[in-house]
């Protein structure tokens, strides 16, 4: 794989599991670059109870129940919850686990104590809504600037928004939180629809995969997520937003990235807009396009090992 990291890069991943964030999580364990110190749960595709047994779920399938899983945020800081109808009422339609969710409720601590423990080394990678991690730097903004870098998937720069003309899923659900993360001065990176909208697999792709353990569960997967995407979004295709993200870190030579500022509205129609301007100094790195073809081979190489 050209561009490929070699090194282990040391991760929370921070996830409200929705079927694309369940292949997120199945690319970055199966590719065995990353050291997982948690998974940390948000409310977002779905209702925390949701997304942490998908969560358990997923890590069950890939025998991975080794990383610790933290439930956090039920809802937004300021808002009442808003969930995504593409997933279907149990975050994952067409599996619909019923495995207990084990919500421990303490996400926002762990982050913190494990960013403390491994200073300079934790890179967050953030799913969903951004309630747990704004949460964290409310908290504890000493500890929290300890972070190496926030990895986020969200936004829309020059596309139109899928829950508003200007508003991605992520950032509208939590607009105030993603306004505190935004201004953090940490290292960060936004993989957002400019991006995603260009990479869309079909069900052909998906039978490519040929660890019989991830795929049969990814067709039952794929085929709600497909149509409830074309009812929706009118788009017939499985959207990977997620596994995008994921996918950054694993060969980031497979983007096309542009640094800016980018500030995000939280009043009135415009709550949830990524606004990027070319005011100095850039406060984040905005990946613009990913090679779709490298991306598809990529996974489905990766899933099928």
């Amino acid at each position: 794989m050209t561009g490929r990291k070699k090194k282990f890069e040391d991760v929370i991943i921070d996830t409200d599991p929705g079927h694309d964030d369940a292949m997120a999580l199945m690319l970055a364990l199966k590719s065995q670059i990353f050291k997982v110190h948690a998974i940390t749960t948000v409310a977002g595709n779905s209702g925390i109870e949701n997304t942490t047994r998908n969560v358990r779920f997923i890590l069950k399938l890939l025998e991975r129940e080794d990383i610790p899983v933290y439930s956090g945020a039920k809802k937004p800081l300021k808002r009442e919850l808003v969930t995504a109808v593409v997933h279907g009422k149990s975050g994952l339609e067409g599996i619909d686990p019923k495995n207990p969710a084990k919500l421990t409720n303490n996400a926002v601590s762990k982050i913190i104590s494990i960013v403390k423990e491994n200073p300079g080394k934790i890179t967050l990678i953030t799913l969903g809504p951004l309630t747990n991690i704004a949460k964290a730097i409310k908290q504890n903004p000493r500890v929290m600037r300890k972070l190496k870098a926030i990895v986020m998937m969200g936004g829309a720069i020059r596309v139109a928004g899928n829950m508003s003309r200007v508003a991605e899923f992520n950032i509208f659900v939590d607009p105030e939180a993603a306004d505190i993360v935004m201004g953090f001065p940490v290292k960060k990176a936004i993989i957002p629809l400019d991006a995603c909208n260009h990479v869309v697999m079909q069900p052909s792709d998906f039978a490519k995969i040929t660890n019989q353990s991830l795929a049969i569960p990814i067709k039952k997967m794929i085929k709600p997520y497909i149509a409830n995407t074309l009812k929706v979004e009118g788009i017939n295709g499985a959207l990977m937003y997620d596994p995008l993200t994921v996918y950054y870190l694993i060969n980031p030579k497979a983007s096309k990235t542009k640094e800016m500022n980018v500030v995000v509205k939280t009043k009135g129609e415009l709550a949830g807009m990524t606004a990027a301007s070319k005011k100095e100094p850039a406060n984040v790195t905005v990946v613009e396009r990913t090679s779709a073809k490298q991306f598809k081979e990529d996974f489905i190489n990766i899933l099928s090992l």
